[in-house]
Parts: structure tokens; sequence; C-alpha cells
């Protein structure tokens, strides 16, 4: 009885030819061939093939993106140049581990709750915060004051990490896990300000918003000029917002040109403001570091790259 074999896996069916068939003039090797292309298209290192099954998930669960947050079984056997039984195999076998869901209507998939839970579990445990830390430390420790990163949160921006500077610690309690509220100060502006205008509008219109003192802004046409000042400078600047002592300039974190935190410097208000703009560069500058160290690797064969 014959038996298959997975693209990618040895077989157990009999011993290897010694010898591999060599391919025609100008035929290309095929893919599990020494000095061939990966499943998914791209060029193998050192002529050793990698595991293509997971090389071929693994790209193809890169792909789910905001700009392709949907895939069917034809848009895959399309982008990646696959057979159609292929592409099901592999959507059907994320779908099984809860990394993919199926629309039953559309018979289209999306990232399901295993993605969440993976993402969390990284965020929760302290992954995020060991990887962007040394970045922190290093332009804390060339501008001289404490630095933080921030993600969104519902409502919030929430301090993923925090370094202080030379000048000692801003608070007296580690700033991480620390929410701060969409409509008060630059470390949440320079983030919701990146956001369609149609979220902006729910954020700004769709709620109450608390006074944390004389100079937080409660007017949505006001805070909607702020956010309209922050993405023309690139930047976004604060005093007194949220901590009436406290003022703070921050950059927005760009994952493929979209914003997914942001990177903040703070200072006693009194002192900060002369500086303010002389942090604006080295900001911007990790700012783009930062956005390269959470950028997940393109995967080969993605929309927009060869195959």
């Amino acid at each position: 009885m014959s038996s298959t074999t997975p693209p990618g896996e040895p077989s157990t069916a009999g011993p290897a030819t010694e010898h591999p068939a060599t391919p025609a003039a100008g035929q290309e090797p095929p893919p599990g061939a020494p000095g061939g292309r990966t499943a998914s298209g791209g060029e193998r290192r050192g002529g050793k093939p990698p595991l293509q099954t997971a090389d071929r998930v693994l790209s193809l669960l890169l792909s789910f993106d905001r700009d392709h947050p949907e895939w069917g079984v034809s848009d895959v056997a399309t982008a990646f140049g696959l057979d159609k039984s292929v592409a099901q195999r592999l959507l059907a076998s994320l779908a099984h581990r809860g990394f993919v869901v199926s629309d039953p209507r559309t018979r289209r998939y999306r990232l399901g709750p295993a993605v969440w839970h993976l993402a969390k579990g990284w965020e929760r445990d302290g992954g995020m915060a060991s990887l962007v830390r040394p970045v922190l430390r290093g332009l804390a420790d060339s501008v001289g004051t404490g630095v933080l990163f921030a993600v969104p949160d519902g409502v919030h921006m929430r301090c993923v990490a925090a370094v202080d500077g030379a000048a000692g610690p801003l608070r007296a309690h580690d700033l991480t896990g620390e929410l701060y509220p969409a409509h008060a100060g630059a470390t949440s502006r320079a983030y919701f300000a990146m956001l369609p205008a149609r979220d902006r509008a729910a954020l700004l219109y769709g709620r109450p918003m608390a006074r944390f003192s004389e100079r937080t802004l409660t007017d949505p046409v006001r805070l909607e000029e702020r956010f309209a000042e922050a993405r023309a400078k690139g930047y976004a600047y604060s005093e007194g917002e949220y901590d009436a002592e406290t003022a703070a300039v921050a950059v927005p974190v760009l994952v493929r040109r979209r914003a997914v935190g942001t990177l903040s410097i703070a200072g006693p208000r009194e002192s900060f403001a002369a500086r303010a703009e002389g942090f604006v560069a080295p900001l911007t500058r990790t700012a783009t570091d930062l956005g390269r160290l959470l950028s997940p690797a393109r995967p080969r064969g993605a929309p927009g790259e060869p195959r």
C-alpha cells in the first residue's frame, strides 16, 4: 500500500535515495531539494531546507494583519503559490488549535483566541517589558530623565516599562501598569491622535471625561484640535494635564506604519518646558528602533512580498 508523506517531512516508507535526481535543464529544483526554494518561496540559507510545513504555517499566521484581517482558501493559495488542497490543510491546522476561526457564512478565516492568549501571556509575563527595557535604558541614559513605553488598553494607555534617568525617579512608586486616560497627557495623546476619525469621535463624544487638574481638557472640540496638532508635529506635549506637577513629551511607536504604543519622556513641570523640544529627536529615533524591534518578520510569500 502506498503512503503519502507531507511536503518537507522525512519519509518512513523506505531508505532515502543516495543520489537524488537532477532537475532537467532550465527546471527549478523542487521544494525540499538542495539549492531550491522554500515552500513559501524564500531562498534557502546554507542550502539546508527549513521545516517546510512549520514555515508555511507560521508565514500564513503572520499574514493576518490590519490590511488582511481575513483569508479564504483561494486567497491563501494565490498569495502563497500553493495548491488549494494545501492551503485548506494549513488553515484547518491553525483552526484546530484555535489560532484562526472560520466564518461559516463566508467561509473565510480570522485570527482566533489562541493568538490572544499568546499575546496576553507574553505581555503579562514580562516578555514585552524585557524586550523594550534595554532600549529605554539607552534613551534614559542619553537624556538624563525618565522614559516610559505604553500600549493602548481600552480608553487608556498602560505603562509596560519605565526607566528612571540620572535625575532620579519621577514617582516614588513603579510606573509599570499605570493607566493614562486617553484625553489627558502627552503619553495618551500621541497614540490616540493617530486613530481613524471615527474612532477618535467615539472616544471623545461617547463617554464622560474626568478632570485631573485645572489643565485637564474635557471639551471634545479642543481635544480634537490637540490631536490634530500632535499628528501635524509628529509628537505630543503636555503640562500638568494628568499629574499637575509633571510635564511630558511623547511620540507614537509605529509598526508597519500603524501606531502600537507611545514612547514618552517626562519630568518636573517647572524645569521641563525649556528642554522639551530637545527631546523630540532622540525620542523619534528611539521610537523607530522600538518599532523595528516589535515588528514581526515579514512572512515570505505574503501580499506585496516576492514568493
